[in-house]
């Protein structure tokens, strides 16, 4: 069994000024309300350029992410690899929806995927669908609704970009991860990745998909994936997550009158994520990064790992936590010899701005989250005035 709660080697790389700090946050973060009014009052400062930037970054900017460049990143990207924990360079920039913007994101995702190559600390890139084009797009696509010129067009664009991202992970051997989004835009989403796969994996896992568990469909759509890999001779990799958009989800469905895609609770939740982990670790032509911040999703695929007789740094599998969150996970997890590799945000602080108000919104929502860093903090801060 992994010691979860050992906290000397959780902070090693944080100081005690550094765990004052999230102290700080986690505290803040754990009021709906503050939280509430402080993202809408960051934003409209930001908007009319008020002299906050500063304030920003050496907060709750610096706790959730490694800088506003990819050099920027580069001394947490190596502090890390040193504790044997390493980094995936997330571009977190949202919402955007014009072509210069999806150029520059694919652009960056490609620096990423180079940087990648001779940095070992930088296992695995990472892209949003939605950061190389519209999720109106990406929706009609999924729905089948009929493309007018235009829109064919710019899918078009959207696919070579894709396009772009996965030649650089073929020529660099430096995997890339879709994440996942709204349900109303997966299916597209899914049919491009599994695509992909059949180009790109057939000796080694390139295209990774995600796979959200709170969905009640995920468990079969994997089902079904690792059937058609093992038929046509692909290899499967997969990201597994619980999820993010819960509560949208829930609230679209009932708008709009349709079956909510979301399981009926946590528990269900926490079923199909274990049995999806468990699937693809005993499929020989799956690849998984099994994304979580659940102790017990975390142990029993370490010790599922050493049942099986594999080595703890196989390729085949990775944890992975955000940047700021669960250090308790990761560096146990490194310690032990699994590979490990956190999600990096960076980008502009501006830009930054939703991702991290995001962060902040699920850390308030996330059931006993907040608490559990807190009480981390607490301990680890406690345990150096001892010794």
């Amino acid at each position: 069994m992994i010691d979860f709660q050992d906290t000397k080697t959780a902070f090693k790389l944080r100081s005690n000024a550094d765990l004052r700090r999230a102290r700080f946050l986690f505290n803040s973060i754990g009021n709906a309300s503050l939280v509430k009014a402080g993202s809408a009052m960051a934003l409209w400062a930001l908007r009319i350029q008020l002299p906050i930037k500063s304030l920003v970054k050496a907060t709750v900017f610096k706790q959730f992410c490694g800088g506003e460049t990819i050099e920027e990143c580069t001394q947490v990207i190596k502090g890390m690899n040193s504790a044997g924990v390493q980094s995936i360079l997330d571009f977190s920039i949202e919402g955007k929806e014009s072509d210069h913007d999806f150029d520059k994101t694919t652009q960056i995702t490609i620096d990423t995927i180079l940087f990648g190559r001779n940095n070992p600390g930088v296992p695995l890139a990472v892209f949003k669908p939605t950061g190389v084009g519209r999720i109106s797009l990406w929706t009609k696509i999924s729905t089948g609704e009929s493309l007018s010129t235009a829109d064919q067009k710019e899918w078009e664009k959207v696919l070579f970009r894709i396009e772009r991202i996965y030649a650089a992970s073929k020529e660099t051997g430096i995997p890339v991860m879709m994440d996942a989004e709204e349900s109303w835009m997966q299916d597209a989403a899914d049919k491009v990745a599994l695509d992909l796969m059949r180009r790109f994996n057939t000796e080694k896992v390139l295209v990774y998909n995600t796979l959200q568990m709170y969905r009640h469909d995920r468990l079969n759509y994997l089902q079904r994936i690792l059937e058609q890999g093992k038929q046509e001779g692909f290899k499967i990799g997969v990201k597994i997550v619980r999820g993010a958009y819960m509560e949208k989800e829930r609230l679209r469905a009932k708008q709009q009158g349709y079956p909510s895609p979301i399981q009926k609770d946590k528990a269900a939740t926490d079923k199909d994520y274990d049995a999806a982990i468990e699937l693809g670790l005993h499929s020989e032509n799956c690849s998984i990064v099994a994304g979580t911040h659940n102790e017990s999703s975390c142990q029993k695929l370490a010790m599922a790992m050493l049942d099986k007789n594999m080595s703890r740094n196989s390729e085949q599998v990775y944890f992975s936590q955000l940047y700021g969150m669960s250090d308790n996970l990761s560096f146990n997890l490194a310690v032990e010899g699994f590979n490990v590799a956190k999600y990096l945000p960076f980008g502009p602080v501006k830009d930054v701005m939703p991702y991290l108000i995001r962060r902040a919104e699920e850390n308030t929502s996330v059931g006993g989250q907040t608490g559990r860093e807190l009480q981390l903090i607490e301990r680890e801060l406690k345990r150096r005035k001892s010794v």
